[in-house]
């Protein structure tokens, strides 16, 4: 599977802005080796950086609009983008590039695993950050410059779904509501199981054509994900995130992987760095196939030697 990774050093819209530094971060501790030693075809395409002296909404924009271009570019290819994203604003860009890459075979699905909903609008905003917004943007709601990026290219709200929600306001709910997009709610989760929700995910976003997976680290639980820019305690835990994403892993349907808020300022001795390889490596490395030789069956003359053999020992 060719893989290209696009690094977006962007944490404008985030509350903790040292996020931008988690794209450079997982390349300098080598996943792309980690990944190629995995079996795959992974390199660094590029990575984007912020333009400086510009307002939030002005910052999330220019990268937004460029990595839509980008994206839209490798998915037509038939390459498998990998955004490793500051924010969660970013994905603003990368699925509708990677939307309108696949607007000919139809509307592309959507896994969103966070663990807040990001469909804000500035009428329902109480902070007014960016990163707060970008599920509604994809969903053509929002502010024009963001939701025009791409042509306008917008996500059918009934093939896309979040998973692991346990923080989130009554405007952005509302709205989620109204559209009917499906939200795996923590509780959920809790009752049912990951696997379960995950499955139940797959084949919602994945229904009748290809669909991506968005992953904010803050999903999961502080305790295996401390390096994370908006902590929630009571979010999935690490193994059971890793045991999913192999049971669901390697569909050719999955068109594209977004990794989002990894903070290597909070992390505490690259246990988050680690998890974000595995979990990589969990959807899209092939599996690897251990073949054990057996020895040959006995010869007829082996067997008759061997009762000779028990029949002077008794």
């Amino acid at each position: 599977m060719p893989v290209r990774i696009i690094g977006v050093a962007c944490g404008a819209g985030a509350p903790d802005p040292r996020c931008a530094d988690g794209p450079a971060a997982l390349r300098r501790e080598g996943l792309t080796g980690r990944l190629r030693l995995a079996g795959l075809d992974a390199a660094w395409s590029t990575t984007i950086p912020a333009p400086a002296g510009n307002d939030a909404l002005t910052v999330v924009t220019t990268i937004a609009e460029e990595l839509a271009g980008r994206t839209e570019e490798l998915v037509a290819r038939g390459r498998v983008p990998l955004v490793l994203g500051g924010d969660h604003s970013c994905a603003i860009g990368t699925w509708k590039g990677a939307a309108r890459a696949l607007a000919t075979r139809g509307p592309l699905g959507l896994i969103w695993i966070d663990a807040h909903m990001d469909a804000h609008t500035a009428q329902t905003t109480a902070s007014g950050r960016v990163h707060g917004m970008p599920l509604a943007c994809l969903f053509g709601h929002g502010d024009p410059r963001l939701t025009a990026i791409a042509g306008g290219a917008r996500l059918d709200p009934q093939r896309v779904c979040l998973v692991g929600v346990r923080s989130f306001e009554t405007g952005e709910a509302a709205l989620l509501r109204r559209l009917g997009v499906r939200v795996f709610f923590m509780h959920e989760i809790a009752r049912r199981g990951l696997h379960e929700v995950m499955t139940d995910a797959v084949a919602i976003a994945g229904s009748g054509g290809a669909y991506g997976i968005s992953l904010d680290l803050d999903a999961v639980d502080p305790r295996d994900a401390p390096g994370i820019g908006s902590p929630a305690a009571g979010g999935i835990r690490g193994p059971d995130l890793l045991r999913s994403f192999s049971r669901i892993g390697r569909d050719p349907a999955l068109a594209a992987l977004e990794v989002v808020e990894y903070n290597p300022h909070r992390d505490r001795g690259g246990a988050t760095a680690r998890l974000v390889g595995d979990a990589i490596k969990a959807l899209l490395a092939p599996r690897t196939l251990h073949i054990v030789e057996l020895p040959p069956p006995p010869s007829n003359e082996d067997r008759h030697r061997l009762a000779s053999r028990r029949k002077r020992a008794a």
